[in-house]
C-alpha cells in the first residue's frame, strides 16, 4: 500500500543525476527523501530500530520511527537519577566500524558526534575465590594470565582462539548480515555451520581445549552477553572471543545513550521522524500485507512497510492478529526456548573506589548449576553471578564530581519462574549490596546517593519482552539463522524484523547486523516504487 494512495514512478521520486546513474538506486549519501517517498514504520527505538531508519533513508525512504517510552533507546534507555547518568543496558561497544557504515551513509563521521574510548583490560572476572583473571585484547597479557593459572594449558589456549578466529570469519563475517530468508539460505550456509561443527555447546567446545575449571569458564561465558547458556548455545559464538580482541571493547564517552542520542541525530538530518510516548498497539494487516500501524491512543498510521524492533515474539503475539501467522502462531511462540532475563541494580555513591574497574564480572560459588536454574529449572537461586560495571572509572562525566556510578546485573531466570518480582526485587537488592560490601566496595553501602532496580517484570511491562526474557529466544543452534525469526516476516508482507531477537542475534553487534540485515531484503525506495507499479498496472 503506497501511504499517499497515488502511484509514482521511481523518476518521479528521485531525478537522474548528472554525474552519476539514472533512475533507480540509492540516492547520495546525506540526502533527504522526498516528500511523496514511499513510507517505512520502525517500531521500536534501539539500537536496530535507529540502525534500520537510518539505512532505510539512506534507501530513499521517509522513516517514522515510533517509540512506547519518553526517550529513545529501548534496552539501551538513560536514566538521569541525582546527578548520576546510568545506561539501561548495554555498555560493552565492540565492532565500531558498524557505527561508522552508519554515519558514513548520512554524509557524516562518527567520530564527530561520538568518542570511543577503548579500554584495557576489557574487562576483570573474579572468581569467588577471589582470584581475578585480566581479559584484554593483548595476546601476551591474555596467555600470562593463561600460564598464570595452568602453565598446561598454554598450548590449548592457542587452539581455542584460533577456532574461534575460524567461527568468526565464517559466522560473523560471512554470515552475520546475511537475512536468512529461504531455504536455500539455510542449504548455502550449511556447509559453514558444519565446518565450524555448530551442533556443538560452546563450552563443550572450549572444553576440549582447555582443562582448568577457571579458563574454561573465562573462555565461554562471554555466550551470557547475549543471552545464552555456555551449556547449550551453539559454539558459533565463541567469535565473540574473536570479535572482541579483532575490534577491542570501547567506551562511548558520556555514555552508551550518546550513540543512541547520535543516531537519532542522523535521523532527524536524514528528514526522519521520531515520535516518543507512542505506542503500538496493533499492526495493520490487509489482504496479507503490513499496511500500517495503530497507536494505544487509537491514532492509525498508514506505511508502505514496518519494520519492528520490539521483541519479535511480543510482536507477532500481541501486536499481529492470529489470523493473519500461519508460521509464528501463538503455540510455537510458547514453545521456543527464551533468554534469560536481568536483575540490575543501578546506585550512586558520594565517594569512589578507584580500584573497581569500568567492567568487572563477579562469580559465584556455582557456575554450570547456576546456569540450569537460570535456563532449565526456571529458579531464582539463592546465589547469583554479577556484572558490575563503574563507567567513572573511565569517564567522569558519568557521575557528580567525587561520586561514582554502578549497575550491577545479575542473570536470573525469566517470567516462567512465577517470581514476585514486587516483593522479590528488596530482598534481591540486600543479597547484592551485601555480596559487594563483602568482597569488592567495602562499606560502600553507607555513602549511596541514589539507587533503584529494574527486575523481569520491568522487561515484561515496560519493554514488552516476552516473558520478560531480555535477549529473545535463546541463541541455540534451532533457534539461530535460518531457525531464528526471519528479517523478512514469515506471515505479512511488507512486515520485517529488526533487534536482538531477530537474526542474527542479540548484543551491540548482533542488532546493528540485523539491520543490515535488512538492506538486502527492503528494497531502496526508487526500486520499491518501480515493483509496485509493475505489480499494480504491469509496467
Amino acid at each position: 500500500m503506497i501511504a499517499t494512495g497515488t502511484l509514482r514512478t521511481s523518476a518521479e521520486f528521485w531525478p537522474p543525476r548528472e554525474d552519476g546513474p539514472g533512475p533507480g538506486g540509492p540516492p547520495p549519501p546525506g540526502s533527504r527523501p522526498a516528500a511523496n517517498a514511499p513510507h517505512a514504520i520502525v517500531i521500536g527505538s534501539g539500537f536496530g530500530g535507529l540502525a534500520s531508519a537510518v539505512r532505510l533513508s539512506a534507501k530513499g525512504w521517509r522513516v517514522t520511527v515510533l517509540e512506547k517510552l519518553d526517550a529513545p533507546g529501548g534496552r539501551a534507555y538513560v536514566h538521569h537519577r541525582d546527578g548520576h547518568v546510568f545506561d539501561a543496558g548495554p555498555t560493552i561497544i565492540t565492532v565500531p566500524f558498524l557505527f561508522d557504515e552508519l554515519w558514513a551513509l548520512a554524509g557524516k563521521k562518527l567520530s564527530d558526534d561520538v568518542e570511543l574510548r577503548s579500554l584495557d583490560p576489557f574487562y576483570q572476572i573474579r572468581f569467588h575465590d577471589g582470584d581475578v583473571f585480566h581479559y584484554s585484547g593483548d595476546p601476551d597479557k591474555m596467555r600470562a594470565e593463561v600460564r598464570r593459572i595452568s602453565p598446561s594449558d598454554a598450548a590449548g589456549y592457542e587452539r581455542f582462539m584460533a577456532e574461534a578466529d575460524h567461527c568468526y570469519r565464517l559466522g560473523f563475517e560471512a554470515l552475520g548480515a546475511k537475512a536468512f530468508d529461504t531455504v536455500g539460505d539455510l542449504i548455502t550456509a550449511s556447509p559453514a555451520i558444519f565446518r565450524m561443527r555448530g551442533w556443538r555447546s560452546l563450552h563443550a567446545m572450549v572444553a576440549s581445549h582447555l582443562k582448568h575449571p577457571k579458563l574454561r569458564t573465562a573462555m565461554s561465558l562471554q555466550s551470557l552477553l547475549i543471552g545464552g547458556n555456555p551449556f547449550s548455545v551453539t559454539c558459533i559464538y565463541s567469535l565473540i572471543n574473536a570479535l572482541e580482541r579483532q575490534w577491542g571493547v570501547h567506551w562511548a564517552v558520556g555514555g552508551t545513550g550518546k550513540l543512541v542520542q547520535g543516531l537519532a541525530g542522523l535521523l532527524k538530518a536524514q528528514g526522519g521522524a521520531l515520535r516518543c510516548n507512542a505506542e503500538v498497539s496493533r499492526i495493520e494487516v490487509e489482504r496479507g500485507r503490513a499496511t500500517g500501524v495503530t497507536l494505544a491512543s487509537g491514532e492509525r498510521i498508514a506505511a508502505d512497510i514496518v519494520v519492528s524492533n520490539a521483541d519479535t515474539a511480543w510482536t507477532y503475539r500481541h501486536l499481529v492478529e492470529p489470523q493473519h501467522r500461519r508460521h509464528w502462531t501463538d503455540r510455537r511462540i510458547d514453545k521456543g526456548r527464551y533468554s534469560m532475563s536481568l536483575f540490575v541494580w543501578y546506585f550512586g555513591t558520594r565517594r569512589q573506589y578507584p580500584g573497581v574497574p569500568h567492567h568487572m564480572m563477579l562469580l559465584g560459588p556455582r557456575y554450570k548449576e547456576l546456569l540450569a536454574d537460570i535456563f532449565r529449572r526456571h529458579k531464582l537461586a539463592d546465589d547469583f553471578s554479577l556484572y558490575l560495571h563503574r563507567p567513572t572509572a573511565t569517564d567522569a562525566s558519568m557521575a557528580p564530581p567525587g561520586h561514582d556510578t554502578f549497575y550491577a546485573l545479575a542473570p536470573v531466570t525469566h517470567l516462567d519462574s512465577g517470581t514476585d518480582w514486587a516483593a522479590q526485587a528488596e530482598p534481591m537488592r540486600r543479597a547484592v549490596a551485601e555480596l559487594l560490601d563483602r568482597t569488592v566496595l567495602p562499606g560502600f553501602q553507607q555513602h549511596l546517593s541514589t539507587s533503584f532496580v529494574t527486575t523481569p517484570q520491568d522487561f515484561h511491562d515496560r519493554l514488552l519482552s516476552f516473558k520478560g526474557a531480555a535477549f529473545g529466544l535463546e541463541p541455540l543452534l534451532m533457534q539461530s539463522a535460518w531457525f531464528r525469526p526471519h528479517n523478512r516476516s514469515e506471515d505479512v508482507d511488507g512486515l520485517y524484523m529488526v533487534g536482538a531477537s531477530t537474526h542474527p542475534g542479540a548484543g551491540v553487534p548482533g542488532v546493528l547486523m540485523s539491520a543490515k540485515a535488512l538492506d538486502s531484503v527492503v528494497p531502496d525506495a526508487a526500486t520499491f516504487l518501480a515493483r509496485t507499479a509493475h505489480e499494480r498496472y504491469g509496467r
